[in-house]
């Protein structure tokens, strides 16, 4: 695995790919590596010939400062997990590769799709994600690009950016990976005590419950739904709920009525750590 701190050292080596007809696949994070990511990694090695993960915690998409500064690193078994998973490229660089003195130009996707669930609380947060993904992407100039539905509002901004700036790159959106007792993946979850833990998976019983409801007992009515989901995820104490919302995919806009391709939505902070968490449902119009 060669690793890369810098644009200049890594712009050879994918030129270098290209003109060999390599296929470039590339899975930006932000470190702290899970299963998670390593399956968009899997998925990669499989579609590519040639797979760069980048690890970059990007300053400009936190709004606080705390929680910039107590987001998960652990630099020296990034590498290792990154390797030991077969990773070609390790993109490591530093802040001052990626916003040079004076940096000053930004890629905002306006309207719903940012205006929306974690926009609503974290206004400038997709702001800083459209700008570092687009300057990553154009680093690495990948034919295709990775990420997990997790963060399934975030992947849905990237993929407009793409769509709307004719971004020459495939992006591939992929499933989220849940651990055995069903917490999804998360960097974050190393920010939990063991109660918090416990206590968040209150997050992946109400998502089952909410599927339930609407696939086996034909609950139509949102409100209803999500009323219900409030008083569930309520009755474990020690949480704040942000959201919970049931939305149309992929235009994540609020539905009146359950039906069509939906995803029910939810953030929940425990303690100071807020975790996110949805469900993709494909609901029978008939």
């Amino acid at each position: 695995m060669q690793i890369i701190k810098t644009i200049e050292n890594i712009r050879p080596i994918i030129r270098d790919a290209h003109f060999k007809k390599k296929i470039v696949g590339f899975v930006p994070t932000m470190g702290s590596l899970h299963p998670g990511h390593l399956s968009l990694v899997e998925t990669s090695q499989k579609e590519c010939d040639c797979t760069v993960l980048s690890i970059f915690v990007n300053p400009i998409q936190f709004d606080e400062e705390n929680d910039l500064t107590s987001y998960p690193r652990d630099s020296e078994t990034d590498i290792r997990i990154a390797q030991d998973a077969g990773v070609d490229i390790l993109f490591f660089p530093e802040e001052k590769q990626m916003y040079s003195k004076g940096f000053s130009t930004y890629v905002e996707v306006c309207g719903q799709t940012t205006n929306t669930l974690c926009g609503i609380s974290r206004p400038g947060h997709f702001r800083g994600v459209a700008t570092v993904v687009c300057i990553l992407l154009n680093i690495v100039q990948p034919d295709k690009t990775y990420f997990g539905l997790k963060d399934a509002q975030q992947a849905i901004v990237i993929s407009k950016m793409i769509d709307d700036l004719n971004m020459p790159v495939e992006i591939r959106l992929m499933s989220s990976v849940r651990e055995e007792d069903g917490l999804v993946y998360s960097s974050r979850n190393k920010n939990l005590s063991e109660k918090e833990r416990k206590n968040s998976l209150v997050l992946y019983r109400a998502l089952l419950y909410a599927k339930k409801r609407i696939m086996e007992e034909n609950a139509r009515d949102v409100m209803k739904v999500t009323a219900e989901l409030y008083e569930m995820v309520s009755a474990v104490k020690g949480n704040m709920i942000d959201y919970i919302s049931i939305v149309n995919l992929p235009t994540l806009e609020d539905v009146k009525e359950i039906k069509g391709t939906i995803m029910i939505a939810m953030a929940v902070y425990f303690g100071k750590t807020k975790l996110i968490d949805n469900i993709v449902l494909k609901v029978d119009t008939k």
